[in-house]
């Protein structure tokens, strides 16, 4: 313990053997990664990367104070290396890896692992500490990694679906954006392609009417299903109402069947009412998937909702349709909407309901792309795939940013969570 105005924890510092240990593990891996599943140099460059990153974190741990110049001297001597021995992207990424290698030996060397854990914490309780959050960060990469992929491979110049010679060497010319802005006209080749400032998915009709589709869909479904799911939200909220939880189940039901026998059901009903294969007949399909979102995000904004301020207002002769708009609406506010933007999102992703609902006409997005798969290989899909990703980026930060004020117009603090 040490006194500076206040009484601070100072954990001991580990034993150089330790931080050895640990970094010299980091470089097993990236050797038995960088053999690429040759069983015959799995463990010779497991060896030799395990010894290289030993002996530069003992190197930094015994010379080397300042983390961000530890980060930048490994950085630059493995990612140097790397360009050196292999190649370019490979040695980007080494070098990339060897800054937070780097940093990392002098935050193992400091003992500074251990702030975040109570002093009397045990070397098993601190491994499994970090060993169960290692293990959230490999699940979160490995659920991730496919969505990144398709970022770069959007921009190949190539029409393949796999990374070419010249993306992996990063040479420029291997990359494009004509999957974005050149044209590629009634199939033609890319050297008939009549080259300009828009791309086949801006160009060719069966884009312009799905995304057209999407979007008219989507808004006309997120607006039914944010209506009728914040009346159920706001009607099972209430203490008095009966069989709660029966028609709970029964309102998110959609979310449980498995999308395949909702969207037959949907299919038989809707033959025989008539609005089959008609816009209409998508908008009520997509409403009713995208109405349990509606209800479940904003039955949790309800559930911290203050309800003696709709006594107050009662209490003062204002009627119930006054107390919900001027009292309790701004209030739920930012679940409404993040209950919306969640709906709208399953609206804009949906392709089971459309095969079995949808006519030629009424094509979205995904029916589009999923067709474009089966029936014309073509990077275009990539391209429709990066900017469905970036859409869906920037409805889920919003839909965060809500939660946050919501939060904080119940007075509770978001950063505490």
């Amino acid at each position: 313990m040490s006194q500076s105005g206040d009484y601070r924890y100072i954990p001991p510092s580990p034993p150089l053997s330790f931080v050895v240990s640990i970094i010299a593990g980091f470089g097993a891996i990236v050797g038995l990664l960088t053999a690429t599943g040759d069983a015959k140099i799995m463990l010779p460059y497991a060896f030799i990367g395990g010894l290289i990153f030993a002996l530069l974190a003992a190197a930094l741990t015994l010379w080397v104070k300042n983390r961000m110049l530890a980060g930048l001297i490994a950085g630059l001597t493995l990612g140097a290396s790397g360009i050196v021995f292999i190649s370019l992207p490979y040695g980007l990424l080494l070098g990339l890896f060897g800054f937070l290698i780097g940093r990392m030996s002098l935050w193992l060397a400091s003992g500074r692992y251990r702030l975040n854990l109570p002093p009397y914490a045990s070397g098993r309780e601190v491994l499994w500490f970090y060993m169960f959050r290692s293990f959230c960060g490999a699940v979160f990469v490995f659920l991730i990694t496919p969505i990144i992929i398709l970022i770069p491979l959007s921009f190949n110049q190539e029409p393949y679906f796999s990374f070419t010679p010249g993306m992996l060497s990063l040479k420029p010319e291997a990359f494009s954006t004509r999957w974005y802005l050149d044209i590629l006209v009634n199939g033609m080749s890319a050297s008939d392609a009549v080259v300009g400032w828009w791309s086949d998915m801006w160009n060719n009709a069966q884009w312009i009417r799905s995304i057209r589709n999407s979007f008219f869909i989507g808004i006309w479904a997120t607006l039914l299903a944010t209506g009728l799911g914040t009346l159920a939200a706001v009607g099972l909220s209430r203490s008095e109402m009966p069989w709660r939880r029966p028609i709970m189940a029964l309102l998110i039901s959609p979310m449980i069947v498995p999308l395949v026998i909702t969207a037959s059901g949907l299919f038989l009903f809707f033959s025989d009412v008539g609005v089959a294969k008609t816009s209409f007949g998508l908008i009520l399909a997509h409403a009713a998937l995208g109405t349990p979102f509606v209800i479940i995000t904003l039955t949790a904004t309800l559930s911290g909702f203050d309800k003696s301020l709709t006594r107050a207002a009662a209490s003062m002769g204002a009627i119930p349709l006054t107390t919900f708009f001027k009292v309790q609406m701004p209030l739920i506010l930012p679940g409404v909407i993040s209950g919306g933007l969640f709906a709208f999102i399953a609206s804009f992703d949906e392709v089971v309901a459309v095969l079995q609902l949808a006519d030629v006409k009424q094509r979205t997005i995904p029916r589009q792309m999923f067709s474009g798969i089966r029936e014309q290989i073509s990077p275009t899909i990539l391209a429709v795939a990066t900017i469905l990703v970036v859409i869906s980026i920037f409805l889920l930060t919003t839909v965060e940013l809500l939660r946050r004020r919501s939060e904080r117009l119940r007075g509770v603090d978001p950063s505490s969570q």
